[in-house]
């Protein structure tokens, strides 16, 4: 039975015999599945195996299909099995993808040149029949004559191909004709360092299918499908059958074999159409379970995917999986430990430290506008020119050109609120039919009384894009149909990448009021949630999708799990924030002086990062501990820097800026003359690490005792205070975590775990002890009922309990929150214990049936005993720890 996951990031240095490794202790930690990254072939090097260039087989860094086999035996000894993450929207461009150098050698005549998503017919005739290769260091002319671009010659292949810095590119059969020509004779006659010879290899390149182009020529030149902006990965036409079957055709078969149990399709809103290709992959699936060995064939299909929801969005009866890959999950379980009535002066000081009160949503509508015009540029042409054919395909609408079009698309493109809609020719559904809606009377509203032909423009894209069936107009040309499915196709894979890069890789590093809350899944204006919110978000998984994934970490997180809980208690303390920061600002500026506001917010989010991640252990004049620290905060900052696009980026790097930038966290961090500054924020961090443990091991508690199968990302049932990738994949250290794992088998006491509780033991005891309570009561989390307890008193805001029942046996869930001013205080100074005095009256109901029933806390084994009038009271609950989880006693 699938009870918990653990992601596991593989690559050459961390390969599945690794993995296999690790397999007796994630046994005894009480995990039911490894979840891994991809293991289809990818490109040399990969750190990730996002970057795929071979479907049909596992990779040989890590190991191959025998590594596969022999991971898969071990798991089984253990009672545990395997899911995959797979990539089935898109795949490396690299000379190692079968797929992308028979495309780039034989054009549109290859078989699988339908397989990648290319417009072999683009607006620009002089690419009519060719895909781009923008890949060039410098512009073609430059790389042509300065020998980056020459012909070679393969001895051992006995072939000339094309060589760009190192990199193969194939000849089109029938290009060169050499004959017997010595190869050294022809690579002389296409030398470019000789003005004939850089003719003969211009031309040369011009008879080839592919043009090679500078890089930075791609966001407005290329005419294929990318992955987001990043020209390194080709889109796959996965809704086409035989497409489907290639890139399905392994994780299929090690399905059926009984190797793997189930899937998580990375970024599903990239296909053409996510909801058919789901039911079309579970199906696939359904169709395998009865060939599966043993018992397996009794099992059903476990399949989740990769996917944002904004608010009110939901998974609905279209969908055939088990739920998403967790991101909402994390925004709930953050969010409910976030104090909203911290948001007024979190956002007050914010607005004077950024000297800018816009809302969040000032920020996203920017970043939308800067991705249109700058990073999304060819994809945005794409859909004009097949809204303008559509338009051309009615004598009722051929009037409208191409540039009314683009400004009223574009209007609608930046005030479109979720990630995509998935309307078809024949109409929308309800929901998309809302959001539609409600997009089009924000963008009219916009538009004013005045502009009456865009107003009724912005009705007529209403319709293209699936308000309705256009070929049912009158005068409609015949082929209007397939006009209108390419117009909603290319509208509906353009809003996915749109929003991600404009929120998650834009916004996130701009606006800073809170960066806990600047997380994927997360809406940064949404400070916290209510305790009845959560409830009913569980009670909503519970009832529609009860094997949905729970994660609080991902190997896509802008910061741990950790950090974003330490830094929740700033919401509790704004004033004492807003005091401390403002005084490091100014300390900044004598060490500094920052040159703009948005050096400023710069480093403002700084701050709270240092905050966040600082590490329990540190001291600020431990110079090799900060300059460890150091080094993973400038990566974190340069990485913020270009993901901004303020005072740097991606595209073209401040290298500058950046250095500067590295200069002062490097000096701030150094100590020396700024020494009484570092201490003041390592002090503050030691002030608020207590209520940010406490926040954590609820959060950790929420996740293995909600509806929905917990995940454990790598490491992280120690404190995970990384920060975004690559810090949040560095190595694990698995020795240190089996001999915590052993002591707690050998008795360590929950107490001790709590005084001690920096080397975060105490949290992997929190998980083992909870992942055990899911094996020995499976029932009650894979098919129970869930029910949010009622909490009075007069710190009833501060608490969180449920319970999880079936049949006649409940289970207890009590945890804190918004309780950081009575955590770590007086005789449990620095510890992660809550002032008992602070509860006052505070209790929690317990059905009727519990009266005077004995119940047995799964962590300290300690008994409490339910009330004549009851109630468990919280002065008792937390007398000695910070959360709860109970079991009635059975004697």
């Amino acid at each position: 039975m699938l009870r918990a996951t653990t992601r596991l990031q593989l690559h050459a240095g961390f390969t599945l015999n690794d993995a296999r490794e690790q397999v007796p202790y994630y046994a005894a930690l009480g995990i039911s599945h490894l979840y891994t990254s991809p293991v289809s072939r990818a490109r040399p090097g990969s750190m990730h195996g996002y970057d795929v260039v071979d479907h049909s087989m596992v990779s040989p860094e890590l190991g191959g299909i025998e590594a596969l086999e022999s991971l898969l035996a071990c798991l089984r000894e253990h009672s545990m099995g395997l899911v995959l993450d797979i990539v089935p929207n898109h795949m490396a461009v690299h000379p190692d993808n079968a797929w992308w150098w028979d495309v780039l050698k034989h054009g549109e005549q290859s078989r699988h040149a339908s397989w990648l998503d290319i417009d072999w017919h683009p607006a620009d005739a002089s690419m009519d029949g060719k895909v781009l290769a923008p890949f060039l260091p410098e512009s073609y002319g430059h790389a042509l004559m300065s020998g980056a671009i020459c012909l070679a010659f393969d001895a051992a292949a006995g072939s000339y191909h094309i060589d760009v810095n190192g990199t193969p590119y194939p000849l089109a059969p029938g290009s060169l004709s050499v004959g017997d020509t010595d190869p050294q004779e022809v690579l002389a006659l296409y030398d470019s360092s000789q003005s004939q010879g850089q003719q003969r290899l211009h031309e040369l390149l011009e008879r080839q299918h592919y043009r090679l182009a500078w890089w930075r020529c791609a966001p407005d030149s290329i005419n294929w499908r990318r992955f987001f902006e990043i020209s390194e990965l080709i889109g796959v036409s996965v809704e086409k059958q035989e497409v489907f079957d290639a890139v399905h055709a392994l994780p299929l078969r090690l399905y059926e074999q009984g190797l793997i149990d189930g899937l998580r399709i990375d970024h599903v809103d990239g296909l053409a159409d996510p909801i058919a290709y789901c039911r079309q992959l579970y199906h696939a699936l359904e169709q395998r379970v009865a060939s599966r060995p043993g018992p397996l064939s009794q099992d059903k299909p476990w399949l989740v995917v990769e996917k944002i929801l904004a608010e009110g969005e939901t998974l609905d009866d279209r969908w055939e999986v088990d739920g998403t890959s967790g991101y909402d999950f994390m925004d709930q379980a953050a969010a409910v430990l976030h104090d909203p009535a911290g948001e007024p002066l979190l956002t007050g000081h914010w607005a004077s430290v950024a000297q800018d009160a816009r809302p969040l949503r000032d920020f996203v509508l920017d970043a939308r506008r800067l991705m249109l015009r700058r990073h999304f540029v060819a994809e945005r042409k794409g859909l004009v020119r097949a809204l303008s054919r559509l338009a051309q395909a009615s004598v009722y609408t051929r009037d409208w050109t191409a540039d009314a079009i683009a400004r009223v698309l574009d209007d609608l493109l930046v005030a479109f609120p979720i990630y995509r809609s998935y309307a078809q020719t024949s109409g929308r559904n309800e929901t998309d039919a809302e959001y539609l809606a409600r997009t089009m009377r924000s963008v009219s509203a916009g538009l004013g009384p005045a502009s009456k032909a865009e107003h009724a423009l912005l009705e007529v894209l209403d319709v293209w894009l699936g308000a309705s069936p256009v070929a049912s107009a009158e005068g409609a040309d015949a082929n209007v149909h397939d006009l209108q499915a390419e117009a909603i196709r290319r509208f509906q894979q353009l809003t996915p990448p749109l929003a991600a890069k404009s929120l998650e890789d834009t916004t996130f590093y701009r606006y800073g009021r809170l960066i806990s809350r600047n997380e994927v899944g997360s809406d940064p204006s949404v400070l916290g949630i209510s305790p009845e919110t959560f409830h009913q978000r569980n009670l909503d998984r519970a009832a529609r999708l009860p094997r949905s994934l729970l994660a609080t970490a991902t190997h896509d997180h802008k910061r741990g799990e950790d950090v974003r809980a330490r830094l929740a208690v700033l919401s509790e303390m704004p004033e004492q924030w807003a005091q401390a920061s403002q005084r490091w600002l100014q300390a900044a500026e004598q060490i500094d002086a920052a040159a703009n506001p948005v050096q400023r917010t710069e480093r403002y989010m700084l701050f709270q990062t240092l905050v966040g991640a600082w590490p329990l252990e540190l001291a600020a004049d431990d110079r090799r501990g900060m300059q460890l620290f150091a080094d993973r905060v400038v990566q974190w900052q340069i990485k913020a820097l270009r993901e901004a696009k303020l005072n740097s980026g991606w595209f073209e790097p401040n290298i500058g800026y950046e250095e500067r930038s590295a200069d002062f966290i490097h000096n701030l961090m150094a100590g020396r003359s700024n020494l009484q500054l570092l201490r003041d924020i390592e002090q503050f961090a030691a002030r608020i690490a207590p209520a940010g443990a406490v926040n954590s091991l609820a959060q950790t508690v929420l996740r293995l005792c909600s509806p929905g199968v917990p995940d454990l990302y790598q490491g992280t049932e120690f404190w995970d205070f990384s920060l975004v990738d690559p810090d949040n994949r560095r190595e694990v250290d698995y020795p240190a975590r089996q001999l915590a794992l052993d002591a707690l088998d050998t008795g360590t006491g929950f107490p001790a775990l709590i005084q001690n509780w920096k080397n975060g033991h105490l949290k992997q005891a929190v998980v083992a002890r909870l992942l055990q309570l899911r094996r020995e009561h499976a029932s009650h989390f894979a098919h129970g009922d869930y029910f949010g307890l009622p909490v009075l008193g007069s710190q009833s805001n501060r608490v969180l309990a449920f319970l999880r029942a079936w049949e006649d046996r409940d289970v207890f869930v009590v945890v804190p929150r918004l309780s950081a001013a009575w955590i770590g205080r007086g005789t449990n100074d620095g510890v992660p214990l809550i002032d008992t005095s602070s509860w006052e009256d505070t209790c929690v109901i317990l059905p009727r049936r519990y009266i005077g029933v004995t119940l047995r806390d799964v962590f300290s084994g300690t008994s409490l005993q339910c009330t004549p009038d009851g109630v468990l009271r919280l002065a008792d609950l937390f007398a000695d720890q910070p959360l709860a989880v109970l079991l009635p006693d059975q004697g």
